[in-house]
């Protein structure tokens, strides 16, 4: 009890990061850290040593993926490839816009991932809207189709690919087969009821036809080059796990090799001052550590609930509250309206320890209905709140939106696209 008094005082500070001015990484490690030296010293644990190195294997494999995937979407973005898609965009029209806007993060972030997707999208936005009323309307949509877009892809949401590393969701073509039509719904629903309101033109930012023409460092061959290698090095991954069955963070590593090779090759003429930015060794200084660290102290924590038998205990109540045949699919839904308060990781971490995995056909084999609905749930269920997903937090903070104003303007509207998406996967799945 006191341990779990302990993580439900971390849980608190992690919700109410931005009230207390702590990091959230920081209440994680200390909960994590706290946890396991209260576990270790109750005398539960016979071989507590063994057990932590036992979870840190699964925890690292989710780390060390996170890690490369950070790297590889920051070399991009230092060789300004992300503007090959700017560049593109030429409407003005607030309903082509939102279509565009809507599908382009749905599309990115299953290939990227939806945190990654939607700064850049923010970075876009502020680009093409003057109106900040108008722009953070568009910006509540990238939160949605962000979400939605990373739920059904394996490296598109941290929820997904947790449950896809450690072989709840295996096979990477069934989380795609199962988790597309219901996230697209989700994305959409809001889209369609947005564009019905939608009316006129969008304003352009008074500066934006004074865009910044300085030479960049690397050339346009290079820009495109390490844009479409990045991509490539991504969509590689999955591909690589159902080749060689090895764990997907050995393919992101390779991927990003590859690219660091490429990078020293075609800078090896330049001078340091040109070459720094540029290089693998000058991005990892910008990568967002506070959020590996985050990562490693929730999910340390979460694995000490599950130590000392807490998750089995919530497993056995849920279930022989919500029984019968539908029950599991109230149990992914409630988690999945937890996510829009509390983060989205510790309750995805908490259910694969409350739920093993069978061996036999059934909702917990692998690949079954219950991990492949509660990735939709946990991956969509957090648009509801700004601060229930990364993406939402990110928006939040590059756009200083208003919680509450996010709670009046597109709470409801995230709020209906999950029940459409959820209510397409139960149908579906019934039928």
């Amino acid at each position: 009890m006191i341990i779990l008094a302990v993580f439900l005082t971390g849980f608190s500070f992690i919700v109410l990061e931005h009230p207390l001015k702590i990091d959230k990484a920081a209440s994680a490690l200390l909960t994590g850290g706290i946890c396991w030296t209260l576990f270790a010293l109750s005398g539960l644990a016979e071989h507590a040593n063994e057990n932590l190195l036992r979870h840190l294997s699964d925890i690292a494999n989710i780390l060390f993926f996170l890690l490369g995937a950070m790297t590889i979407v920051e070399l991009v973005d230092a060789h300004d490839g992300f503007s090959i898609m700017i560049d593109k965009i030429k409407t003005r029209n607030q309903v082509s816009l939102l279509w565009l806007i809507g599908s382009l993060t749905f599309i990115l972030s299953a290939i990227l991932d939806n945190l990654t997707t939607a700064i850049i999208m923010i970075s876009l936005l502020k680009k093409l809207i003057e109106d900040r009323e108008t722009r953070w309307l568009y910006a509540g949509v990238v939160v949605i189709t962000a979400n939605a877009g990373g739920a059904w892809s394996p490296i598109g949401d941290v929820t997904t690919t947790m449950l896809w590393i450690k072989g709840q969701l295996p096979h990477a073509a069934g989380i795609v087969a199962n988790l597309v039509l219901p996230s697209l719904v989700c994305a959409a629903t809001p889209l369609l009821i947005l564009s019905a309101r939608a009316k006129g033109a969008v304003t352009l930012p008074a500066d934006n036809h004074r865009r910044d023409y300085s030479p960049h460092p690397c050339s346009l061959f290079e820009r495109n080059l390490i844009f479409f290698m990045g991509l490539a090095g991504m969509i590689f991954v999955p591909v690589f796990k159902t080749l060689t069955h090895l764990p997907p963070f050995m393919g992101m590593m390779l991927s990003l090799g590859i690219l660091w090779i490429t990078t020293e090759i075609i800078h090896r003429n330049k001078t340091l001052e040109e070459k720094g930015p540029l290089s693998v060794l000058g991005v990892l200084r910008k990568i967002d550590t506070a959020s590996i660290l985050f990562f490693l102290g929730i999910l340390l924590a979460v694995s000490t609930l599950e130590e000392a038998g807490l998750l089995k205990a919530l497993s056995s109540f849920l279930s022989a509250t919500f029984t019968g045949a539908h029950g599991i699919y109230i149990i992914d839904m409630l988690i999945g309206i937890l996510s829009a308060i509390v983060d989205n990781v510790p309750l995805v971490a908490a259910a694969q320890g409350m739920y093993p995995v069978t061996a036999e056909a059934g909702p917990f084999a692998p690949n079954g209905i219950f991990w492949l609905f509660l990735a939709y749930c946990a991956g969509t269920g957090g648009s509801a709140f700004i601060i229930g997903s990364a993406a939402g937090i990110a928006v939040m903070g590059l756009e200083r939106m208003d919680f509450f104003w996010y709670l009046k303007k597109i709470t409801l509207l995230a709020f209906t696209g999950y029940l459409a998406g959820a209510s397409v996967f139960v149908l579906t799945h019934i039928i």
